[in-house]
């Protein structure tokens, strides 16, 4: 638990006490205690903490809060907390001011637990799935799959560190519409490279990735296949592409930082029979209905639109049937709370889904859908449309050659989903404090920089316990204290509430604080108890914004 959190909770315990001792002597009635909260005042003339509890009493209590807040602290034993002293301000609020060196376990705490300082069980155990991508793997990964992978990877790793069990999985889209068009258009592209005057499918896939993969097959086998059978021919064709696509991907991703626990092929549904037998068992439940020829699911009885269609008249199931049998598999495996990242062109498909989930008796609730916005690329102050290689856009592998895999998850990371993201590719590579990630790891090269010097004029951190932490009183440095301790809390709310981006906006904050410390407290040649106390300061930031880098993908350099 967060130091933080822990004082907050007395202090909430207390105020509690105080309220059934002051019912007790029936100085104030009530039936039911409210609800009510410590927090941490925006002002710092308000104190260190606040709690409403009188203001919520007063209705109950047909007295003014403010009267009730005196009563409260009259019953208020601080004996065993941090607050030196309660009173009570403006409408009614109880202030608490903490004691000195209030905030010095706390900083102790940080240099004990060191890179896994921010760790709780927050999410108890908790067996979540994290899916994200899932690209169809007849092209190249562009600017949304690297958000989705940025902003999938940094929630997996929130959650982890919050106490969830996490797992990342990758859909694999190798079924369907869209695969009987890529092979169509791969043996358009094979049939044309060896000479034949054949159309290229009107609808198939024009990027150059397609004919460098024909390229490719025929520089190895030819035209072995020039005159096999159609079908047989672009089945070859297709395992063949769909292998290369595939391992292409995983080795963008893994360079991107992303790594998968599982990759579920889309095709296995079908081929175990897990999509004809949800039909079924839609059926079997009467949500099934038959009409021209077609089976529909009556989603409309579950919150969607309308009724739709899972198996067509020709007898081929639809990409939402193989859906709803992937989403029963997820849950099959005994994940509690599934999450998916998809592209805001998805957002239909939400309601639709989640009825498929309730039809079979599983809880919609425990689906999250995270919707992403669109990026928009810009260079020179203008968007940037088309990609050197794939002539359609630009891609994962191009954005890395570009700006680097830390300005692009960071830039991804610390933006919310649903918010549409300008990705300017200047800023991304400018060293300078505009450069949101060169600021935060300018920081901590910074912090290592001066840890270095320490080191390098025998200056050594003692025992922990040795560490006057007492002597740090400059309101910077108090300021920069808080903000360390605001960290567990950050972790913990980023993974119930599903915002990864906390973790790099804290960061930029957390950098942004350090800065300002630096520059009105110097750091090395002040008296001897001082220094120490303040270089043990400066490595807990350097433990705190390398915890919250980490996190989100991105390197913590020792120098820039």
């Amino acid at each position: 638990m967060s130091w933080i959190k822990e004082i907050k909770e007395n202090l909430y315990e207390k105020l509690k006490q105080a309220a059934i001792l002051a019912k007790n002597d029936a100085e104030i009635s009530f039936d039911i205690l409210p609800d009510f909260v410590i927090e941490v005042p925006r002002e710092r003339s308000h104190g260190d903490f606040a709690g409403n509890l009188a203001m919520l009493l007063a209705k109950q209590a047909h007295m003014n809060p403010r009267k009730i807040g005196e009563i409260l602290i009259n019953h208020l034993d601080l004996s065993d907390t941090l607050a030196e002293k309660a009173e009570v301000a403006g409408a009614g609020f109880i202030n608490f001011t903490m004691s000195a060196g209030w905030l010095n376990p706390g900083l102790t705490a940080i240099l004990l637990e060191g890179e896994h300082y921010g760790d709780s069980n927050a999410g108890k155990g908790k067996k979540v799935q994290v899916e994200f991508v899932s690209a169809n793997p007849t092209g190249e990964l562009h600017m949304g799959n690297a958000r989705g992978a940025a902003i999938g990877d940094s929630l997996a790793s929130v959650m982890q560190a919050a106490g969830y069990e996490v797992e990342r999985e990758f859909y694999v889209n190798d079924a369907g519409n869209q695969i009987e068009k890529f092979g169509l258009s791969l043996e358009a592209r094979y049939l044309q490279e060896l000479g034949e005057n054949v159309p290229f499918p009107e609808d198939g896939y024009h990027g150059e990735d397609v004919q460098r993969t024909m390229h490719a097959f025929i520089k190895e086998f030819g035209d072995k296949y020039l005159n096999t059978a159609s079908d047989l021919r672009r089945e070859v064709f297709t395992r063949y592409a769909l292998d290369k696509k595939i391992t292409a991907i995983k080795a963008g991703l893994e360079r991107f930082g992303v790594n998968y626990d599982v990759w579920f092929s889309e095709q296995s549904l079908h081929d175990s029979g897990a999509v004809s037998e949800v039909v079924e068992e839609l059926a079997d439940k009467g949500y099934i209905e038959e009409k021209e020829g077609a089976l529909w699911f009556k989603a409309d009885s579950f919150g969607a639109e309308k009724a739709e269609v899972l198996v067509r008249a020709n007898g081929i199931p639809t990409y939402y049937a193989a859906d709803i049998a992937y989403h029963k598999n997820k849950f099959e495996r005994g994940f509690e709370q599934v999450i998916n990242i998809w592209g805001a062109d998805h957002h239909g498909h939400v309601a639709r889904l989640k009825a498929g989930v309730d039809a079979l008796g599983y809880d919609s609730k425990n689906l999250d859908v995270i919707l992403m916005q669109l990026v928009r690329l810009f260079q020179g102050g203008e968007i940037m449309r088309m990609s050197k290689r794939a002539g359609t856009y630009v891609t994962l592998e191009e954005l890395m050659d570009e700006v680097g895999v830390d300005a692009a998850r960071f830039f991804f990371a610390m933006r919310s989903a649903d918010s549409q993201m300008d990705f300017d590719l200047d800023l991304a590579k400018s060293e300078s404090s505009d450069n949101p990630v060169y600021y935060v790891q300018y920081a901590h090269a910074r912090i290592c920089s001066i840890l270095a010097q320490a080191e390098e004029q025998g200056i050594k951190l003692p025992n922990l316990k040795e560490i006057k932490f007492d002597l740090l009183k400059e309101e910077s440095e108090d300021i920069l204290i808080r903000k360390l301790l605001d960290l567990p809390d950050e972790i913990a709310y980023a993974a119930l509430n599903l915002e990864p981006h906390r973790l790099p906006v804290y960061a930029l904050d957390l950098a942004g604080i350090f800065h300002a410390f630096y520059g009105n407290c110097r750091v090395l040649g002040v008296e001897k108890d001082l220094q120490i106390a303040r270089l043990a300061l400066c490595k807990a930031s350097a433990l705190c914004i390398a915890r919250a880098l980490t996190l989100i993908g991105v390197a913590s350099p020792a120098h820039m």
